[in-house]
């Protein structure tokens, strides 16, 4: 019995030794680079707020411009549906007026008693009010379709000026890459913010240590831990080959960038 022991106690030892040691960074859970989706000149840049936790706006970008074109452009969808009311309340009119005159004809129209005059004045008269309904209902479809682009102008403008405003929600802002006064085009970084509420560790598998992966633990600076792997990639890393990239995901217990040493055993 004692001699099973000694081999198992042995066997415990070499397993403990044979665990591969992980050093990984101490990382913010999600870190981004905003790029600018618009050009303009920056008006706004809070560099008080770099290095620390940030909330409202950081970023501004000239929209001055913009807010009066976007007024003048409510403006004139305004009249144009002002003017789409008024035109289909004529049309109720016109379509009454053709409906009297078509009766008015097809009434006189088999009649001997009327004049010729007569009759081609009525019919006249008749395909005038027919004239006048289409040219009317022509009239609200160029409205209508006046109506659509400026809405979808409106839409572009008020676009265009929610991304000239650059804000954080309880992020770090670690850099930003613009000043008041400087230009920026399309495309050009503004600033890098991360979330460090959480932090993640990430460390490349093995094969080997992939095998049976549910029943071991891993610790964290020699310590066991009850933490799980968030992530584990299926395809092997291009610059670690043959090692799998995984991701452990916990509360940040030590200075970000900080080495740490995993262990999974």
């Amino acid at each position: 019995m004692r001699y099973y022991k000694k081999i198992l106690l042995i066997i415990s030892v070499v397993t403990s030794l044979s665990a591969k040691i992980h050093y990984a960074k101490l990382e913010p859970i999600e870190t981004i680079t905003v790029k600018s989706e618009v050009s303009g000149r920056v008006t706004v840049a809070k560099e008080s707020l770099e290095g620390k936790m940030a909330n409202g706006l950081i970023i501004k970008i000239d929209d001055a411009l913009d807010k009066i074109r976007l007024k003048k452009t409510e403006e004139s969808l305004m009249f144009i549906k002002k003017m789409i009311e008024l035109n289909q309340n004529m049309l109720k009119t016109l379509k009454e007026n053709l409906k009297k005159k078509k009766r008015l004809y097809e009434k006189i129209a088999n009649v001997v008693s009327t004049s010729e005059n007569s009759k081609i004045t009525i019919f006249a008269a008749y395909v005038s009010a027919k004239n006048q309904l289409f040219l009317t209902q022509e009239k609200i479809l160029n409205l209508k379709n006046q109506k659509t682009e400026l809405e979808q102008k409106i839409a572009a403008l008020t676009d265009t000026i929610s991304k000239k405003s650059i804000f954080a929600k309880n992020r770090y802002l670690y850099k930003l890459f613009v000043r008041k006064g400087e230009l920026v085009t399309a495309g050009m970084n503004l600033a890098t913010l991360s979330d460090i509420s959480m932090a993640k560790l990430t460390i490349f598998l093995s094969d080997e240590e992939l095998k049976n992966l549910k029943n071991k633990k891993i610790y964290i600076n020699g310590k066991k831990t009850d933490l799980k792997f968030n992530k584990i990639w299926k395809i092997a890393d291009s610059k670690y080959i043959s090692s799998y990239r995984a991701e452990i995901v916990l509360k940040p217990f030590a200075k970000f960038s900080t080495l740490i040493k995993v262990e999974i055993k």
